[in-house]
């Protein structure tokens, strides 16, 4: 489930957790609710890195993005993460600050799609 991530890396999940964005706050009100029976984590620990949300039974992972993640070597590290993320059978899908603060039912609506496209896929 945690695909060997470090102690340390417990911790500073915790951190995160309680620091959360105005924007993680407002996804994390939705997906507490779970969506069609589907149970997130927030800040979950995996492998050497931090998934803002994670749902362990679709391999869905949710990652909000700020504008920082504009930035070219941002990119580049996202761009690195996701592709291991995605080699482990994980699916990624990001959403940016603004998307969630500003449109959070247009959120919704693309992560219940997601959800539902993830359940079909696996009947």
């Amino acid at each position: 489930m945690h695909n060997g991530a470090s102690p340390p890396l417990y911790g500073w999940a915790r951190e995160l957790r309680e620091k959360a964005t105005p924007a993680e706050e407002i996804l994390w009100n939705y997906l507490k609710t779970k969506p069609y029976g589907i149970k997130f984590r927030r800040q979950h620990p995996y492998s050497d890195y931090i998934l803002d949300f994670f749902a362990f039974s679709l391999k869905l992972v949710i990652e909000v993005d700020g504008s920082i993640h504009d930035l070219k070597e941002v990119k580049e590290k996202d761009k690195i993460r996701q592709e291991f993320l995605e080699k482990n059978g994980l699916t990624v899908v990001r959403i940016m600050n603004e998307e969630i603060l500003h449109h959070p039912d247009d959120v919704h609506k693309f992560i219940n799609a997601t959800i539902e496209k993830l359940i079909n896929e696996r009947k």
